[in-house]
């Protein structure tokens, strides 16, 4: 429990009223717990004076970019998506008046459940037998979010519809060329896969509500491997459900797999299925055409290596602190994902 207004980013008395006065079953005073993970929004487990649990979150602390940590924006996607069988938090309250913290916040239900980083979490949370159950349960929520169409949750204006693909390699790829001089780091296999890319996009079909980081770094699994939330849906957006699809499959590593994310991920521990079975239960549940996905995969490694370019750059030209920092495993993970995305295309030959 924190004593009052002890905790940066919090006017808890302000807080406190609000919350009491504009959520139904919250009464304060509060106790605060701070939750980790959540990109670097300060999120607070909350529990009332009845005992009743929430979770209030805002942006982080200092300057943001213009359209980073929109608390309006992971809102409404809770909202929308709180109707449908996708496992999200219940949407309590959303503060749009910054006077009361010095920034919008929001507040949901706490779910019960666990975020999976590390093997570590797996190996003391879950038994071997729910391991084994995670992945299906991880596509079977993921193929029903993708099933969901966004104008019959009022989420049909989250972003535009059209070529989410194209409009992302373009991103992306001008975040490598604005970050190369500074990183002095390029690589002639780069620019011809975004070539390759640019030129050999799949039609996107119907848009659908995308994650855009959807792994178990960002849900709630049970005891039992079940998940029982998705979180943090900032970066959500409309478009492809193929990408989204294909950047989970990313996600889940494998022992034998070549550096992607960390050696320790959750996913190496023993029990959890291969990346072989998330295909066919997505597949299993969607009826989609998976021919292209080579190329989604190739697309997400893609990007994966412009954004770890555009981190190295930063640190190399001192803009962010490098104290314990390994910069050869980060320019080691620019040239793997590089790798990886050409092979993934060099299946579609």
């Amino acid at each position: 429990m924190n004593e009052k207004n002890e905790i940066a980013g919090y006017d808890i008395q302000a807080v406190e009223s609000w919350i009491s006065e504009n959520t139904q079953g919250l009464t304060g005073p509060f106790s605060w717990t701070r939750l980790e993970g959540g990109h670097s929004n300060l999120t607070y487990a909350l529990l009332d004076a009845h005992g009743q649990q929430a979770v209030v979150r805002r942006p982080p602390l200092g300057e943001l970019l213009p359209k980073a940590h929109d608390m309006g924006r992971e809102f409404s996607i809770i909202s929308g998506l709180g109707g449908t069988k996708v496992p999200v938090p219940i949407a309590y309250g959303y503060c749009q008046d910054s006077t009361v913290t010095g920034a919008h916040f929001y507040v949901m239900s706490q779910v019960e459940g666990r975020a999976l980083f590390e093997s570590e979490d797996a190996e003391e949370y879950l038994t071997v037998e729910a391991r084994g159950r995670v992945g299906d349960s991880f596509m079977d929520v993921l193929a029903e979010l993708h099933s969901i169409d966004p104008d019959e949750v009022g989420l049909g204006d989250l972003g535009k519809k059209e070529d989410y693909v194209g409009r992302q390699i373009k991103t992306w790829y001008r975040s490598w060329l604005a970050s190369a001089e500074g990183a002095k780091y390029d690589d002639p296999i780069l620019h011809e896969l975004h070539g390759y890319l640019s030129n050999r996009k799949p039609e996107q079909g119907p848009a659908r509500v995308v994650h855009g980081d959807y792994g178990l770094h960002n849900c709630l699994v049970d005891k039992n491997g079940n998940l029982t939330a998705v979180l943090d849906w900032e970066i959500s957006t409309l478009g492809d459900p193929m990408a989204d699809f294909a950047y989970a499959l990313n996600t889940w590593t494998e022992p034998d797999d070549v550096l992607v994310n960390r050696e320790n991920a959750a996913t190496n521990a023993e029990g959890f299925c291969e990346r072989t079975r998330l295909i066919e239960r997505y597949e299993s549940k969607t009826n989609c055409d998976l021919s292209d996905l080579p190329y989604y995969l190739s697309f997400n490694h893609f990007k994966t290596a412009c954004i770890i370019h555009g981190v190295y750059s930063r640190y190399m030209q001192g803009q962010k602190p490098t104290d314990g920092v390994d910069l050869d495993y980060y320019r080691e993970r620019i040239g793997v994902s590089i790798t990886m995305s050409q092979e993934a295309a060099e299946l579609l030959a």
